[in-house]
């Protein structure tokens, strides 16, 4: 049962981090919330008065990882975009969701899942039309910080083994040509289910996600912050209580920071593919759903509610990431 807590303190964060530490990662399919249907049109507008969700997937993952959520929201009748994020530059990143976010008309709910959190919180500063961020198990960087360096600041993250190893021992680099550290990293296939899902799915669905992630270049988590849309808009955030990827005292520290509206759930970093139903109503409180919970309507695994009756309230999240080594 997910358990809700307002973030307070906004504290400056510290710490670098050396190199390739950690990554962070993007969202897995999760399960079926609603059933499918309501179909939104391809600008991810409609008349419907609703804001536009706008999906940001983050390392070793890409836009199906959101295809549940998708399914459940367009059921609602919200217009949904999940869009591609390239994982090549923190700022090249940024600017391509920046220039997506022109295209939608009227009110936007930015959400973003573990890297895909700095890319919101880049992309969205200066943009009137954002109304809400929403941070999955995600990155909530300041500016001047770095991805890495956030992850790196409290331990939890399983990413490494071995403080002194070149790569993070639970990575693969594939060197792109030129300096040393242009490299793209993937998460290795035999720590998959252990980083990114904590264990907590059947071994097939694993081995399926491993096969198809997508890799992340190692100056895109090295690159600072150059924009902080959190600091003001209204944020909500969902903490994975068993992250192994960015680490959960992580999680928790950007959170409070960004004074978000905070739920935790007993999830992994790829929180998408275990609790698709708590991301989702997370999603439905940051745009103001005042109808029946996703409990109340058939669906499992919702979060608890603050002070019982359905919430409106907005919540903000925080980004994930993946914990290189601390210094």
């Amino acid at each position: 049962m997910a358990h809700i807590r307002r973030a307070l303190a906004r504290r400056a964060l510290p710490l670098a981090v050396l190199l390739p530490a950690a990554a962070l990662m993007a969202a897995g399919p999760s399960l079926a919330s609603e059933g499918g249907g309501g179909a939104a049109p391809a600008d991810g507008t409609s008349g419907s008065g609703k804001p536009t969700i706008v999906l940001v997937h983050g390392y070793w993952a890409d836009a199906s990882g959101w295809d549940r959520i998708v399914e459940s929201l367009q059921a609602r009748g919200y217009p949904v975009v999940a869009t591609a994020n390239p994982l090549r530059s923190l700022s090249g990143d940024a600017d391509y969701l920046a220039a997506r976010l022109k295209t939608i008309e009227g009110p936007v709910v930015l959400v973003g899942h573990s890297y895909g959190g700095a890319v919101i919180t880049n992309a969205a500063a200066g943009n009137p039309n954002v109304e809400s961020l929403v941070y999955i198990a995600g990155f909530a960087p300041d500016k001047g910080e770095t991805a890495f360096q956030l992850a790196a600041k409290y331990p939890g993250s399983h990413v490494t083994d071995d403080p002194d190893a070149p790569v993070p021992t639970a990575l693969n680099a594939v060197p792109l040509g030129g300096a040393v550290t242009n490299v793209d990293l993937y998460l290795k296939p035999e720590k998959f289910g252990e980083v990114f899902l904590s264990d907590r799915l059947d071994a097939n669905r694993t081995r399926v996600l491993a096969a198809t992630q997508r890799p992340a270049t190692a100056a895109s988590g090295n690159e600072p912050t150059r924009a902080v849309a959190w600091k003001t808009i209204p944020s909500w955030y969902l903490v994975a209580t068993d992250d192994r990827t960015i680490g959960t005292d992580n999680l928790r520290f950007m959170a409070e920071r960004a004074k978000a509206t905070t739920v935790e759930v007993d999830a992994p970093h790829a929180v998408m593919e275990t609790n698709p139903a708590d991301v989702t109503e997370l999603i439905l409180r940051a745009a103001g759903d005042s109808r029946p919970s996703l409990a109340e309507t058939g669906t499992s695994g919702r979060t608890a509610v603050l002070g019982g009756a359905a919430v409106l309230a907005v919540a903000a999240g925080t980004v994930i990431t993946v914990r290189a080594r601390r210094t």
